[in-house]
């Protein structure tokens, strides 16, 4: 039975809690409403007041960047996203706020209120869009006070990155870590007009889905309702946005999150963001023109760069022959050249060995490298050799001929031929690589040029060398699992005119594959699918998947593609690694928000993390491992 509540007990009541307020309040406990909204009146930015706005009033909110006492007049910077502004508190003008500055400190946060003015001769910072400016506190509201920060926010100070990354929150408040996420911020909104504005619809698609594991391994989820069932975090959209094109919505679009589980590097996140692209009755010249046309929008929004096009097209054959790479920076030379006919005229055993195998002998002419020391052809020897080299042979050029070890194996007619051959001149260094693999000549040659170029700092950081590399092979063969394997995915289109080599020679067989690259980085890469089932039966069959295996990892795609699937294709970008290259960072972990390490860790959350018992249960799993006390 409930006792009933007097009007006196009700007025009692109120008495009581109005008393207990009262007391918090003078103890400095508690902040009545009427005060928290009158601290939201914030008129300005740090980075906006300026010589215009001499004589206003100002009310600026944001973190004490930096503190000074000069002369009983304190001076501090206020920071907040949008830059600093410089506050002197004065107790010849408020002795009261004065004294409230007394106590500020770093990263304290605070609302000041004051006149702008300017700032006395010959002290303005330049520097600053707020340079010539001052406010004159007349008020002063400490909003938050703060622990001494476990870091300086201050790009100039080197700091281990497990500590910036265990402290995130605080890192992010860098101005460049903040100008790295606002410019992320504008690529990705740049992107959505841009595809909006070509007839594109962003549509979202599955987060939780079927494993399909395709090159990476895939991260589970076990099923809470469907005991010993998973469902997959996608590595990409690929098979829904195919089914897209079979629904009909012939131009897709999505920033969307990816997720693989595998080893990872400063490109590698196991979570990660894609620009995703598929369009229907297309070809790869809509493909290309479409692409192009982002990256002009992209690079003239972020950078004020005009980008020519259409981009370089390089067959991939011939960006493994010149280059050594299916992704090769052209802003420098230093090309691979092929030796074949002088090594097999030579009498160097090595070189007519590995040739007489079917192998490749390639070298670089390291124009003005005969300087080298011992020790640094010692360590390009390294380099090549943890590429997969047996080793590296080299020829110097000088002014009395050639000097090598090798040169002895070498006529008088085959040194002239090699001179010609290679444009060698008095100074030179001649870089060779000899193997039974020709992908690996190509490969470990291909990697020596980038390190000579940036030994002889040849690269211009100012260009822009973007191109695409086109007709990939459709398959390889794997010597382990005695079958081949897709180059790219098992919808993948071959070449119309290599359709009957599917029958007689696979690995010569090219795909309608794509791949654009930036100075030597991938940014994307792509090909138009597969749509008929005749063909994708027999891709399925050359890669040794059966027609059990296929239904069970792409049944339902199959399934779609027997009720009308037009001719489709598209493409995806790495947005963390285009952002990087927008930004001049090296690592994608600059331009995450809250990235892993490169052991899938986050330091901040302390994740990935166990999980009590109960959990297990409800999850159906039980641990066969044992756990370690943290």
């Amino acid at each position: 039975m409930t006792e009933k509540i007097s009007k006196e007990d009700i007025r009692l009541i109120a008495d009581g809690v109005d008393h207990c307020l009262q007391f918090a309040m003078q103890q400095t406990l508690y902040t009545p409403l009427e005060t928290l909204a009158a601290t939201m009146k914030r008129t300005h930015t740090c980075g906006a007041l300026t010589d215009k706005d001499i004589d206003n009033n100002a009310t600026l909110q944001g973190w004490v960047h930096a503190r000074r006492d000069h002369g009983g007049v304190i001076f501090i910077d206020l920071r907040d996203r949008y830059g600093l502004t410089q506050v002197a508190f004065n107790p010849k003008h408020s002795e009261s706020t004065y004294k409230i500055a007394e106590e500020l400190r770093r990263e304290f946060v605070i609302e000041v209120e004051g006149t702008v003015r300017h700032r006395p001769d010959g002290l303005e910072n330049p520097k600053l869009a707020t340079g010539k400016i001052e406010v004159f506190a007349e008020k002063l509201i400490i909003l938050n006070r703060a622990d001494t920060p476990p870091m300086e926010v201050d790009d100039r100070i080197e700091i281990n990155e497990d500590h910036r990354l265990a402290y995130r929150y605080i890192d992010l408040r860098k101005p460049g870590m903040q100008a790295n996420l606002i410019i992320r911020h504008r690529v990705a909104k740049l992107v959505r007009d841009y595809f909006d504005s070509n007839k594109f619809l962003e549509i979202e698609t599955p987060i939780l889905c079927k494993s399909t594991p395709e090159g990476a391994r895939d991260y589970l989820v076990p099923s809470r309702v469907h005991a010993g069932k998973f469902f997959a975090l996608p590595q990409s959209p690929q098979l829904f946005k195919q089914l897209l094109m079979v629904a009909g919505f012939d131009r897709y679009c999505q920033i969307v999150r990816c997720f693989r589980d595998e080893d990872l590097r400063a490109d590698r996140q196991p979570e990660f963001t894609q620009i995703d692209i598929e369009m229907s009755f297309i070809n790869e010249e809509d493909i290309y023109h479409t692409m192009e046309g982002l990256m002009q929008a992209i690079w003239k929004e972020v950078k004020g760069v005009d980008i020519t096009t259409p981009f370089l097209r390089v067959p991939y054959d011939e960006a493994m022959d010149a280059y050594g790479s299916d992704k090769p920076d052209t802003r420098f030379g230093l090309k691979l050249i092929d030796v074949f006919d002088i090594a097999r005229e030579s009498d160097f055993k090595v070189f007519t060995g590995v040739l007489e195998s079917g192998g490749s002998v390639k070298c670089i002419n390291a124009k003005g490298c005969a300087k080298f020391s011992r020790k640094e052809i010692d360590e390009l020897i390294a380099l090549s050799q943890t590429y997969g080299a047996k080793g590296l042979a080299w020829i110097k050029i000088r002014e009395t001929g050639m000097e090598s070890s090798i040169v002895k194996f070498l006529s008088e007619e085959l040194q002239k031929r090699l001179r010609e051959a290679t444009a060698a001149q008095e100074g030179d260094l001649l870089l060779f690589v000899a193997d039974r693999k020709r992908h690996l000549v190509n490969t470990v040659l291909g990697q020596l040029r980038l390190e000579l170029a940036k030994r002889l700092k040849l690269i211009d950081g100012s260009k822009w060398n973007f191109l695409w590399v086109t007709d990939f092979p459709l398959v390889e063969y794997d010597e382990n699992e005695q079958r081949h394997l897709a180059i790219h995915h098992p919808f993948t289109s071959p070449k119309d005119a290599d359709l009957p080599l599917l029958d007689t020679d696979p690995a010569k067989a090219r795909a309608k594959a794509y791949d654009m690259v930036l100075n030597g980085v991938e940014l994307g890469g792509g090909s138009i699918r597969i749509h008929k089932s005749d063909v994708q039966q027999k891709i399925f069959s050359l890669l040794g998947i059966g027609e059990e295996e296929a239904r069970a990892k792409f049944g339902f795609l199959l399934e779609a593609f027997r009720y009308g699937a037009p001719p489709h294709g598209g493409i995806a970008f790495g947005f963390d690694r285009l952002m990087a290259l927008l930004t001049g960072n090296e690592s994608i972990r600059e331009v995450i928000a809250f990235p892993k390490t490169k052991s899938a860790e986050s330091l901040m959350d302390k994740s990935p993390s166990t999980v009590d018992d109960r959990q297990l249960k409800e999850l159906h799993i039980k641990l066969d491992v044992v756990r370690k006390k943290e």
